[in-house]
């Protein structure tokens, strides 16, 4: 009768224990934290937007209970070089479900000199988009390349002192208004105008604000080695953590050399300077067709690009570096490696190479024929295509290095609109299913790790990309043995497999594989985190 009596208390003190309530918790998912570390079983609660506890918490209810059974719970994941732009397409599609449905919660736009409209300030446009609402969390670089063609047009000079001062100006305003740094498009126009000493000193600027440096760099080519050092020197001069942005190695005459731009990082690394890299996990690239026409020949703007191919002399030097760009360049030696994406002016051509684009025509489709009809294509007012000129063994190689993040330089899409680069809908997914679970390339740790921990300190956003209580409730939850990506370079229009659940802010944007359409993301101001 003692120990009945015993028992009886203790079931009832057990019973008036008072119960915790929260908005949601996670229930026995394989929990990894970001930082690399071994996964553990735990449960995860959650108040508004905010992880509250960590643990075992079977004397506790919620509003939503997830069963995470066989299913890993991470971070949400954070897209270093996203293209949120141009601002109609943002506006668009500002739920985010090509992002979202990937398990990403968190991007930084404004890559490649880009940054923010050129009638907006920083922080207006940040304003806008608040206005509006956005699925995901989004920050914004401010962009070089913006910056100088409002002061500059498209001038093939240095700036005067005056021009000087007032890009750094811009630069200073941006970052003071939420921008997470100074991104730069070197290989575009105008900044491929741009020497060494203007990009230090608005690096300058950004720096002097907390802010890192993000490159595209000036070759990814041939002269790929000139563009790490021109990068690193600023570094050092500026004093600014750099990011060597969609890391790769074009052209077949250079594959390979991922070995040498890797020792060069870690060199650098060694001797204090600080250097990070991001990458996707694609060996294509994605730009405009105007990457394969030499700059100068397009200093100025459309017409002048139309008044020198106008000149027969002029045009037979352009024809001439446009044929060693494809030989050497973006093009892979072969007219098929270059497929038309976005053709305003021939939408037939979206998923077709620019091979295809001359039998159309009925013409030969050689290398030479294949330049003139780059000049046409400019004329037209020019494309987006993806060159398949990298090679596989260097996308594996940057890929594993420890420095590396990962990044989609992707632009939100939608189904049946274009012919995008499968980045835009399977970046994420694809290192997880392919490159972890298939090809044992990365565990899955490292590869959370690339995806949350390391971006959220490289670019200062302290509040994300962990599970840890008082961080962000921002989290992806799948199935580690179905996620992949399904988005091809013929087919890309496919969401990935294998996300279960996304929250962002601790909202559920993805619940049970159906993306919500719910407006949860904040607009990330640097100079307020």
């Amino acid at each position: 009768m003692k120990y009945f009596n015993l028992l009886v208390l203790f079931v009832v003190l057990v019973a008036c224990q008072p119960q915790t309530s929260y908005d949601i918790i996670i229930k026995n998912g394989l929990v990894y934290d970001g930082t690399n570390s071994e996964p553990i079983r735990v449960d995860i609660a959650i108040n508004a937007d905010t992880i509250a506890k960590i643990g075992k918490l079977k004397n506790s209810r919620a509003t939503r209970s997830i069963d995470a059974t066989d299913l890993v719970v991470s971070p949400g994941f954070i897209d270093t070089h996203a293209h949120l732009d141009p601002l109609n397409n943002l506006l668009r599609l500002a739920h985010s479900e090509s992002a979202i449905r990937q398990g990403v919660t968190t991007s930084i736009g404004g890559p490649d000199g880009g940054g923010v409209p050129a009638n907006f300030s920083f922080a207006s446009f940040l304003d806008t988009l608040e206005t509006v609402g956005v699925g995901m969390n989004m920050g914004f670089m401010t962009g070089h390349n913006r910056v100088r063609r409002t002061v500059m047009n498209l001038d093939n000079r240095a700036p005067t002192a005056e021009e000087l001062s007032e890009m750094v100006e811009m630069v200073d305003r941006a970052m003071d208004e939420g921008a997470f740094g100074l991104s730069t498009g070197l290989k575009y126009l105008p900044g491929n105008f741009a020497a060494l000493d203007e990009v230090i000193e608005l690096s300058k600027a950004a720096a002097q604000k907390g802010g890192i440096y993000t490159t595209h760099l000036r070759d990814e080519g041939l002269k790929i080695m000139d563009a790490v050092e021109e990068t690193l020197e600023i570094s050092k001069q500026a004093d600014i953590l750099v990011v060597l942005t969609h890391h790769k190695v074009i052209g077949k005459p250079m594959w390979g050399k991922s070995d040498a731009t890797l020792a060069r990082v870690d060199e650098a690394r060694s001797q204090g300077i600080q250097v990070m890299i991001d990458q996707y996990p694609y060996n294509a690239s994605h730009t405009g067709l105007s990457i394969l026409i030499p700059s100068w020949a397009r200093a100025g703007g459309q017409e002048q690009f139309e008044a020198r191919v106008s000149d027969a002399k002029l045009r037979k030097q352009i024809k001439k570096e446009i044929i060693f760009n494809i030989l050497n360049d973006r093009g892979g030696e072969d007219l098929r490696r270059i497929q038309f994406s976005r053709v305003s002016w021939k939408p037939e051509l979206e998923g077709q190479t620019l091979y295809d684009w001359l039998v159309m025509e009925g013409i030969e489709p050689t290398i030479e024929n294949g330049a003139e009809m780059v000049i046409q294509g400019q004329l037209n007012g020019g494309a987006g295509c993806i060159f398949h000129a990298m090679d596989e063994a260097d996308v594996e190689n940057i890929m594993t290095h420890p420095l590396t993040m990962i990044a989609s330089d992707g632009r939100l899409s939608e189904p049946g609109v274009g012919h995008p680069h499968p980045r835009a809908y399977g970046t994420f997914p694809r290192v997880l299913g392919r490159y972890v679970r298939e090809r044992g390339l990365l565990s899955l740790q490292e590869a959370i790790y690339k995806m949350t921990a390391l971006p959220a300190e490289t670019f200062g956003i302290h509040n994300r990309g962990q599970i840890k209580v008082g961080k962000k409730a921002d989290i992806s939850i799948f199935n580690a043995n179905e996620i992949i990506d399904n988005a091809t370079f013929t087919e890309p229009h496919q969401y990935p497999s294998g996300m279960v659940y996304v929250l962002v802010n601790g909202k559920l944007a993805v619940d049970q594989s159906q993306f919500m359409g719910i407006r949860a993301g904040e607009l990330l101001r640097k100079n307020n985190l």
